[in-house]
Parts: structure tokens; sequence; C-alpha cells
């Protein structure tokens, strides 16, 4: 019999424990401590919650994959899972939850994964002290699911690499320090000769552009990178020379598979609000709880919001035993997004009139639901990779 290894323990415990001592402990926090009076403006007017941003920091949310010795916590996988969970079950800003994890499992991670000893000590501690703010930038106009069929280039000139290019719908990119901008080096090579470059967004040759408005998670700065001559250093550059679709699909991976952590947090908060509201709404001399067709619906959010959180945990013990988790991550991915959208609707229903009203925020859920369809990956390019990966696409 096969001894299970301590992160598949964990992640068993938090499958079997929806109240697990780590996320409420984190949920409890983000309630008293993040949970912001005036979220319909701040939603309304797409306002980046920093002061929060910094608390995080400071209770060590920003660093929690980093090793100590580079001023983060060195938490596994699985328990960085749960603290992102209990984030976005206590704090209804869903897009500061969404921004961090974003930050954490794909600026972060390829530094941690790929830069070299000084790229980690000159980055990492600034990361954990919330002092450096990192976007991952690598979609394009031209290119979305299509990711390597981008048009940036660098040239080596000397010393420095040249780098020109637009990137697009970069989260972060209006508020980033830094920027790990993916370009190609030898476009003859195709994927394979794409690169990495740690990009200094206060340097000349780089512009950021203003908040680009959207319909959902309209807190977290959402913008574009141009970049016109911008002379990188080669020891910024990040790994070698065509290193750019290692260093991506990697830290795709943990993106991809771990990224809903906060949304499935703040999808379980919805599931209760609508409880409580099927509770308490009374209708036809009796709580509308009363009524099979609502009974059903939110039954129907309990399974779809179970069977997420399961795959969720899944994939984070797979990544944590350091095991390929492609497949795993994209199923992941896939229920997840298909999820919480599905319960955001099904909550405004329950909800009624109050769920399509702005001031009681339900619908805001909704919104900020929509926009896991379409980022890391749609839904249809997670079947496509499933499908591959099962020798059938």
């Amino acid at each position: 019999m096969t001894v299970p290894v301590p992160s598949a323990e964990l992640a068993l415990a938090a499958m079997l424990d929806a109240d697990h001592p780590v996320k409420t402990a984190v949920a409890d926090w983000a309630s008293s401590e993040l949970d912001p009076v005036d979220m319909v403006e701040r939603d309304r007017a797409s306002t980046f919650f920093a002061e929060a941003w910094k608390a995080c920091a400071a209770r060590g949310l920003t660093g929690m994959l980093v090793p100590e010795h580079l001023g983060g916590r060195g938490l596994d996988p699985v328990t960085a899972t749960l603290e992102l969970e209990g984030l976005g079950k206590g704090c209804r800003d869903n897009g500061l939850g969404f921004a961090l994890a974003s930050q954490i499992l794909s600026f972060t991670d390829a530094i941690l994964r790929f830069g070299s000893d000084t790229q980690r000590q000159q980055i990492l501690p600034g990361v954990c002290d919330g002092s450096i703010v990192g976007a991952f930038c690598i979609t394009e106009p031209g290119s979305g699911s299509d990711a390597y069929a981008m048009e940036a280039t660098a040239v080596l000139d000397g010393d420095h690499y040249v780098l020109d290019g637009h990137k697009t719908h970069i989260t972060l990119a209006p508020v980033a320090d830094l920027a790990i901008v993916f370009a190609k080096t030898n476009p003859a090579a195709g994927a394979w000769g794409i690169s990495a470059f740690i990009v200094h967004t206060d340097r000349p040759g780089v512009t950021r552009t203003e908040l680009h408005e959207k319909m959902g998670l309209r807190t977290t700065p959402f913008g574009d990178l141009l970049l016109d001559g911008y002379r990188a250093p080669v020891a910024d550059r990040l790994g070698p020379e065509g290193a750019g679709v290692s260093i991506f699909t990697t830290s795709m991976e943990a993106e991809r598979g771990l990224i809903f952590a906060t949304q499935l947090g703040a999808a379980e908060r919805v599931i209760d609000e609508a409880i409580e509201r099927a509770r308490t709404r009374e209708a036809f001399g009796q709580p509308i709880g009363g009524f099979q067709a609502v009974s059903h619906r939110i039954a129907d959010m309990k399974v779809t919001h179970e069977l997420a959180r399961l795959q969720l945990y899944k994939t984070a013990a797979r990544i944590d035993a350091g095991e390929t988790a492609t497949l795993d991550a994209a199923m992941s991915k896939l229920v997840a997004s298909e999820a919480i959208a599905d319960i955001g609707l099904a909550a405004a229903r329950v909800h009624g009139a109050r769920g399509y009203m702005t001031d009681h925020e339900v619908e805001r859920e909704v919104r900020d639901a929509l926009g896991g369809l379409v980022y890391s990956g749609t839904s249809d390019i997670q079947k496509n990779l499933i499908a591959r990966l099962l020798g059938v696409g």
C-alpha cells in the first residue's frame, strides 16, 4: 500500500473539510480587514484596492510560495490554495483576489522557477513586501488563444536586447513595476524562438496604457504594455534564449490549475447568501426555498461548486508532488470557470429582482464570474487541450 505524501493528505483534508482552519483563518481576517464598505463605487470606478494589496503583503500572501530566505513563507501549493480560497470567501473585492492570485501563479512562479540567483534576490523580496508588482505579458492584439503567433521581437545588440512590440489585455499592467515580456529572438524557429525578459516599466522605451474598461473584475488593473526600442540588458533575460515556451507552459500550468481558488471561495460566499435568501424571502405564504425549483437550483449550485473544489485540490496536490499536471490543470480551469459562471447566474435567479440591481451586489458576482470563461485560455481551448492529451484531439 502506498503511503500518501503530505501534500496528498492535506489536499484530502481540504476536500473533506470546506471549513479547513487554514482557509477559515484567512477568510475571517479578510472579512474583518479587507472587505470594503464602498465596493459598489469601487467597482463602478474600477478602483484598484492598493491599501488591501499592502495589507495582503503584510500578512504574507504575496510571498506565500517564496522561500523564507528570499522574504517569503515557503508554503506548499496546497496550503497556498487554501489561503487563496479563504481570501476569496472573506473579501468581496473579487478583482483584488484575482490580481493577487495572478501575480503569485504567473509572474512570481516564473521568477522562482527560471530566474537566476541574482534575479530572485533582486526581485522576490520586493514582491513579498508588496513594493514590487509584477505583470506577465504574452497576449498581443493578433494573438490571443494562439499565444505563440506573437509579433514582439527582441534583437540582440551588444550586451542588450532591443524589444519592440505591443502586449495587450495584461493583468496589473497599469500598476506594474516589472513585467515578464515574451518576444521572438529567433523568428525562424517559430515557437522555439521565443524568449522571456524582465522589463522595468519605468525605463525608456516602455509605455503603460490607461485602464481598460471591462465587464467584471473591474478592480483588477488591466491594460497594455507598449515596447518601442526598449533596451533590456542580457542579464534581464529570464532563462536561456528560446526558453519562452517552457517558461510560459510551466507557469500556465500553475495558473490554470490554481487561479480559481479565490473565485471558488467567492462562489461559496455567493451560495451561502443565496441559501439565506431562500430561507428568509417569502412568497405565496412560505419561504421561496420551499419551492422545488428554488431548492433544486441551490442543490445544483452546491454540487457544481463541490466538484470544482475537488479538482482544484487534486491539481494542487499533483503540482506539489512535482508531477506533470497539464491535464489536471486544464480540467480544473474548465470545471471551475464554468462552475462559477453557473453559480453566479443561479444566484441572481434566487435573489430575483435584487439579483439584477447593482446596490445588492449580486449582479457584480455574475459579471466577475464571466471573465473566467476567457482568461488563462477559453473553455474551448481547455477542451482542445484535454482531448489532445487523451490522444483524440
